[in-house]
């Protein structure tokens, strides 16, 4: 063991002391200065139609966004071991800032550049070259492209909660930029982005199937081949501090609002009815899940409830801006209904180790909302039940193709992350606890 000036025990795993994981970061550096070079930010258009508070509401809704992964980050540390509160919390911080300079360097190009085949974006914008102030719809297109940035940084940083408290810190950096790149951006680009989803009719209002789908079954994935942690299932690992997983779990509520009613990508009437649902259905969720835990267990639990509303928002998603809030009600209950299933059955007869269950709340929850959009759909599109059967038969497509693509591409991204760095921490360090062994620093210090 090394221990550091404070008596700390240092990682011996260092990020950089793996010849390959250098050259990857080398070739980073490399793109980083050609991008930069290459960039160029453009003007405002002389007649440009930029709505002052469509604008107003979409600054807000990205700091909205932005304050959702840090509260993430929260919301998961709480339910980790209180030896690896810190190592948790660092997941979700480092890849805000890891997957902001992703987006900004290539990743809002691939999602959002010109179409090439159906498939990815373009470079025109690589670096932001080309993007400034000009108006994109009502707003600035410099402003819509940090609000998706956003989005790309909360999804990655999902994903972590399935393997929290066993994995390197090199490993989840490497991953990260992969995953994004690789999976999200193309993603993106489908539905979002004038990709082959897109054109194919599928809808996806604010991330069930781009953000929920594709880092549900990415969890899964990686919560598999990783494996589970040390003494799973026969090992209790209780949450260590759930005062701090409801402060994350608010901050999340708050910020879903911009998440989805920001979506509307303006301040509107659709806006508010997004703003409406989302809160609608979180609170569905909420009741739901308590209600049935009181049944099924004998106790509602705060755990619980905080679940409910997650897997309310999660499946709200995709269906937030085309559903009425008497749907939404709905929507809601299937939501904490089945997640709670998903979680209390499912998991544990298939004994995998989602250790914060993101496939069970966030997989399912965004399956079921972009289904939903396929029956119930009224506001901007009709499902089944409102007279276009035929969306919901998209929605299934788009469904069963994220599901595939997520789940491929991520066991193959581990496979080569594994072959850098290694994934798992070693059991001496799983035991000691990521905090100290990743971070050489820990959460709660006694004097």
């Amino acid at each position: 063991m090394k221990f550091g000036a404070f008596g700390l025990r240092l990682n011996k795993y260092d990020l950089f002391s793996h010849s390959l994981t250098r050259r990857f970061f080398i070739a980073v550096g490399i793109v980083l200065l050609f991008t930069l070079g290459r960039s160029g930010m453009a003007l405002a258009s002389d007649g440009g139609t930029i709505d002052t508070g469509d604008t107003a509401w979409i600054l807000v809704s990205t700091a909205l966004v932005m304050l959702m992964t840090p509260g993430l980050g929260i919301f998961y540390a709480g339910m980790a071991r209180k030896k690896n509160v810190l190592g948790t919390m660092m997941h979700s911080f480092f890849i805000l800032c890891l997957i902001s300079v992703q987006w900004i360097l290539f990743g809002y190009t691939l999602s959002f550049g010109s179409d090439v085949g159906g498939i990815i974006g373009g470079l025109d914008y690589i670096g932001l070259r080309g993007v400034g102030t000009e108006p994109y719809g009502t707003i600035p297109h410099i402003l819509f492209m940090m609000f998706q940035g956003m989005f790309a940084i909360i999804t990655v940083a999902l994903i972590t909660g399935a393997i929290a408290e066993r994995v390197k810190f090199s490993a989840v950096v490497i991953f990260a930029v992969l995953w994004a790149t690789f999976i999200y951006d193309p993603l993106c680009h489908w539905v979002w982005g004038g990709g082959w989803l897109g054109k194919l009719g599928a809808l996806d209002f604010a991330g069930g199937i781009v953000v929920h789908i594709s880092c549900g079954v990415s969890a899964l994935v990686a919560a598999i081949v990783v494996g589970g942690r040390r003494g799973f299932p026969k090992v209790a690992m209780p949450p260590h501090n759930l005062g701090l997983t409801v402060i994350g779990m608010g901050l999340l509520w708050f910020g879903w609002f911009g998440f989805n009613a920001g979506s509307a990508l303006g301040a509107n009437g659709n806006a508010a009815m997004a703003l409406v649902t989302t809160n609608t259905a979180a609170a569905v969720g909420t009741l739901t899940w308590v209600f049935i835990e009181w049944k099924h267990r004998g106790k509602p639990t705060v755990l619980g409830a905080i679940s409910g509303a997650v897997a309310g928002l999660g499946t709200i998603t995709p269906a937030s801006g085309f559903v009425t809030p008497g749907v939404a009600i709905l929507i809601g209950f299937l939501g904490g209904f089945v997640c709670y299933f998903a979680v209390t059955i499912l998991k544990p007869y298939l004994k995998y180790d989602d250790s914060l269950d993101v496939f069970g709340i966030h997989g399912i929850g965004g399956i079921i909302g972009s289904l939903s959009i396929g029956l119930f759909a009224s506001i901007g599109a009709k499902g089944l039940f409102t007279g276009d059967p035929s969306q919901l038969w998209k929605q299934f497509i788009a469904v069963a193709v994220t599901i595939v693509f997520s789940a491929v591409g991520t066991y193959i991204i581990l496979k080569i992350v594994n072959a850098l760095v290694g994934l798992r921490v070693t059991e001496e360090d799983e035991v000691l606890g990521l905090d100290l062994t990743q971070h050489g620093e820990n959460g709660y210090q006694l004097f």
